[in-house]
């Protein structure tokens, strides 16, 4: 039993979106089927730390929960900028219940203990805010990820997934640093970056909490290991 990670799956099998029009991402879902099933077993549990689908409600992206639940392992999804089928929480597992999607899980406000690890997160925000009704999302997400931490097993490593990387270039989330700082954070892995934008990202020891981008096309559409449980 392993725990792995990757973001930004960019999913569109209900809607029209295509990927395919950006570079590096030609194909990408059959690359990452292959990949996935090459690595991951029925015991492991994937965390997908946002973009998951393109679709617009949670109809639309059955289809793509559907591709999901038919990859081997346990899967913990996470809200990402282009995940406009999010919803109540609530709502989201009564989808899955509904629909049989019983390898699925949403993580929002809350933890899930894989082995020795609590896996932890939320989608974070912009590391830029400064309009009023940035500083107030921002606010709410902080707030999320220390409710997610505070939900974390005792006796377990807290492990924190977020979207939105806490660093990007010389500029600084300070309101997530601080949080990664005074929990003790060791390992953080984030998404969201693309193409030029992967080359600017901030990886290995920051602060003493070792970041790592796992968004889909920086990783080769390869669940990254996080833990061998």
């Amino acid at each position: 039993m392993s725990l792995f990670a990757i973001a930004d799956l960019h999913l569109s099998l209900g809607s029209a979106k295509p990927m395919d029009i950006f570079g590096g991402w030609e194909n990408h879902v059959s690359r990452l089927e292959e990949n996935w099933r090459r690595v991951i077993a029925g015991r492991d549990t994937v965390v997908i730390a946002g973009d998951i689908s393109w679709a617009m409600s949670l109809q639309e992206a059955k289809r793509d929960f559907a591709f999901l639940e038919s990859l081997p392992g346990q899967k913990i999804l996470m809200k990402g900028n282009h995940d406009y089928w999010w919803s109540t929480r609530k709502k989201m597992d009564a989808f899955l219940t509904e629909n049989g999607f019983s390898t699925l899980r949403i993580l929002h406000n809350c933890a899930y203990s894989v082995g020795g690890v609590s896996v932890c997160g939320t989608r974070g925000w912009f590391y830029d805010a400064e309009e009023d009704a940035d500083k107030k999302i921002l606010n709410r997400e902080v707030g999320r990820l220390k409710t997610s931490l505070a939900d974390a097993a005792p006796g377990t490593e807290p492990v924190v997934f977020l979207h939105y990387p806490p660093v990007f270039g010389g500029e600084r989330c300070e309101e997530f640093l601080t949080v990664l700082r005074e929990q003790g954070i060791r390992r953080c892995y984030y998404g969201h970056l693309h193409g030029p934008s992967i080359r600017r990202a901030v990886t290995g020891d920051y602060g003493g909490t070792q970041l790592r981008l796992i968004s889909g096309d920086a990783v080769g559409f390869l669940p990254v290991l996080v833990e061998k449980c």
